[in-house]
């Protein structure tokens, strides 16, 4: 009798215990800077999951400035006119995904005076890709002009996971209102991770804030991430 076992590692097979929830809705018009009163009024439809850190919201975001548009200002008052084709995307535990699809499907949200009609919702997991990215990571204090400082906190913090990072870079930063003031936010691109590098820190996160959307990890193609954020947000 011949025998031989197969040896090759099994293909990385992405968990389903945190996924993302991707709504329909009908909304004409946003504040640019709507992360605070998204998070509310999503929080307020569902208050039962306001004190579970892993639900996070994504902010809202269309093309950045090309073909001669420029994104409106926050501080000008000006909004984001969205499409038909904008969604909604929130990151939940497998445990509460039911939940959260009845308390928001037909919902209407009221953001800073603009309506949302939530629809259907579709679960998608989350991705195995290896280069990840995330809009809004918050800073502590020096960092807004130390982004070595900003990097060597974001290494310690994986690294206390389990996770070295091998390529990080630094994009611009952007000031969101929190829930009790003015935020410093960074954005930051991660690179070259395992397969389970990449899930773990999307169902992780950074730092504060994730259901403001802070902290949320969402995969990329390349390198070129961090620039094109300094249009898309």
């Amino acid at each position: 009798m011949f025998w031989q076992e197969d040896d090759r590692p099994k293909a990385f097979e992405i968990p389903d215990d945190i996924v993302d929830l991707v709504f329909d809705i009908d909304c004409r018009e946003l504040p640019v800077d709507h992360a605070r009163d998204l998070a509310e009024a999503i929080r307020a439809r569902i208050p039962e999951l306001g004190d579970d850190t892993r639900l996070g919201v994504h902010n809202i975001h269309l093309a950045g400035s090309q073909n001669g548009w420029e994104r409106p200002d926050p501080k000008l008052g000006q909004r984001l006119i969205l499409s038909r084709r904008t969604k909604l995307t929130v990151r939940v535990p497998q445990e509460h995904r039911e939940k959260l699809q009845q308390a928001l499907d037909g919902a209407e949200l009221d953001i800073d005076g603009c309506r949302m009609r939530i629809g259907k919702a579709k679960q998608k997991k989350l991705s195995s890709q290896g280069t990840i990215f995330s809009r809004y990571v918050v800073l502590e204090d020096g960092e807004a002009d130390d982004e070595n400082a900003f990097l060597h906190r974001i290494a310690a913090l994986l690294a206390e996971r389990g996770i070295r990072i091998k390529k990080a870079l630094c994009g611009k930063t952007t000031e969101i209102e929190g829930p009790d003031g003015t935020l410093q936010t960074r954005s930051v691109m991660l690179a070259d991770l395992r397969p389970e590098e990449s899930v773990r820190i999307q169902q992780e996160g950074i730092g504060p804030l994730r259901h403001m959307g802070c902290g949320i990890f969402i995969p990329h193609k390349g390198i070129d991430a961090v620039k094109k954020s300094e249009d898309d947000s």
